[in-house]
């Protein structure tokens, strides 16, 4: 499988909300940079995540775009953000099932056919703006 497939593989999961397709596809070490957050290490605390932004988020990606680097041991993606806010995430508006849609993009490391690294970014003032 070529770092193309895995990132595609990586996000079809993730559209079809199956945490466990994508926990499959990640080291267990894997190190999870979250926008505008702090780091986490580990499949144990990307399912935490996985799952806290279930229950705040509906989100779907759309219009994706796939880069893999020579040697195919880094990949980035391109891609918009279809969601729902369904419930208040701390420190942020209060959720009323706004919907928003937002340009994103994510860059990855990988190792042995498995992520090491994810890190994630979106423009978090435009959500808000969106969502407020």
């Amino acid at each position: 499988m070529t770092a193309t497939d895995t990132i595609k593989a990586y996000f079809d999961a993730f559209n079809a909300k199956d945490t466990e397709a994508m926990l499959e596809l990640l080291a267990p070490d894997i190190a999870h940079h979250v926008n505008e957050g702090q780091i986490r290490s580990g499949k144990t605390k990307f399912a935490e995540f996985c799952a806290h932004m279930s229950h705040c988020y509906d989100e779907h990606l759309t219009d994706m775009v796939i880069f893999e680097a020579e040697g195919g041991t880094r990949a980035a993606a391109e891609f918009t953000v279809n969601g729902t806010y369904l419930r208040t995430d701390a420190g942020l508006p209060e959720a009323k099932g706004q919907t928003y849609r937002l340009p994103a993009g994510s860059f990855f490391s990988l190792e042995g056919g498995k992520i090491t690294r994810v890190v994630t970014y979106y423009n978090l003032a435009d959500w808000i703006r969106q969502v407020s």
